[in-house]
């Protein structure tokens, strides 16, 4: 399955915090009478097309009716080939907001990759659509939250982001989890200085217990500053690991500002369009308020049919959110 681990080994805005919910079942009522329902779509989703005509495929992101954008990394390095400033303009002149962006959490460079071969972390899964063929060589190095937190925490600013987001870190050993959890730790400290949240966006692997004691999802919420580490729960792969959002979200509540609206397939392994798997939205925005949710966006990593994907995707999540 194609994932941001696999690459880097790594809706929209819903501010909460002003409204009260009389019941969490009347949650979904409460979204659906705001007098605009944004929602935010993950770039990752659209990786080749973002990468090979930005401008262009944000234009048709826009026309699907999506109202958020969060930014993921790219070959043409920077973001999409623009400065932070220049990007949120680019996003702002057609009538959406950057939201978030996603930064790896250590270094990291993407190997060339042929459709259907092996990628930077072994062979996908079966099941997994082929990944399209890219080629890394001329990429610019990416920036990473280890070597580089303060120019990213800075450049989130210039684009006007709420959020800035691990997209992945290492979470093998103790000692990686150790590492990363310094490095939240500092990244948040700074994001908080310069007026922005930061967050950590999981895969299945971090529920996944480490020599035979805690996972890393548990480490990382217990040992870091539930101020200035956030989460952002990525609802496939945390049904993929056999957890339930609302308990994670009773667990820690209000550390859960973000969302990936992602489906999975019964497989368990297969991403695809949001309502066509057995994720239960219904069920994990009724738990909105105890999350903290703040802002949420569709991903469908690398979807194979690209605009159609994305436009099927938000078609049902209006239906599912009615």
């Amino acid at each position: 399955m194609t994932t941001r681990r696999h690459f880097l080994h790594d809706a929209g805005a819903l501010t909460l915090s002003g409204l009260t919910l009389p019941t969490l079942a009347g949650a979904n009522n409460l979204f659906l009478a705001a007098p605009k329902y944004p929602i935010g779509i993950q770039l990752f989703t659209l990786f080749k097309p973002m990468n090979e005509d930005p401008k262009g495929t944000l234009a048709k992101v826009a026309a699907a009716g999506y109202n958020e954008v969060e930014s993921a990394f790219s070959t043409l390095g920077g973001y999409y080939g623009y400065s932070a400033k220049e990007f949120r303009k680019l996003v702002s002149d057609l009538g959406m907001t950057w939201r978030a962006h996603h930064a790896g959490g250590a270094p990291f460079r993407p190997r060339p990759t042929p459709p259907g071969a092996a990628g930077a972390a072994g062979a996908p899964p079966a099941g997994t659509p082929p990944r399209p063929a890219m080629d890394f060589s001329k990429m610019p190095p990416m920036l990473n939250l280890r070597d580089n937190y303060q120019q990213l925490v800075d450049e989130a600013n210039e684009g006007g982001l709420s959020y800035l987001v691990c997209s992945s870190t290492p979470v093998g050993t103790i000692d990686d989890i150790n590492k990363s959890i310094e490095v939240f730790q500092k990244t948040g400290e700074a994001a908080k200085k310069g007026g922005i949240g930061f967050a950590y966006h999981n895969h299945a692997t971090e529920f996944d217990p480490v020599d035979g004691g805690k996972t890393p999802y548990e480490l990382i919420l217990s040992q870091t500053d539930k101020e200035l580490v956030k989460m952002e729960l990525d609802l496939a792969w945390a049904t993929k690991a056999g957890k339930d959002p609302v308990a994670l979200f009773k667990e820690q509540p209000g550390r859960f500002p973000l969302w990936h609206i992602k489906d999975i397939k019964d497989d368990n392994k297969t991403i695809t369009e949001v309502g066509n798997g057995v994720v239960d939205f219904k069920k994990v925005f009724s738990a909105a308020k105890i999350a903290g949710l703040k802002y949420f966006f569709v991903e469908q990593d690398m979807a194979p049919q690209g605009i159609e994907s994305i436009t099927t995707s938000i078609t049902n999540l209006k239906k599912i959110l009615a």
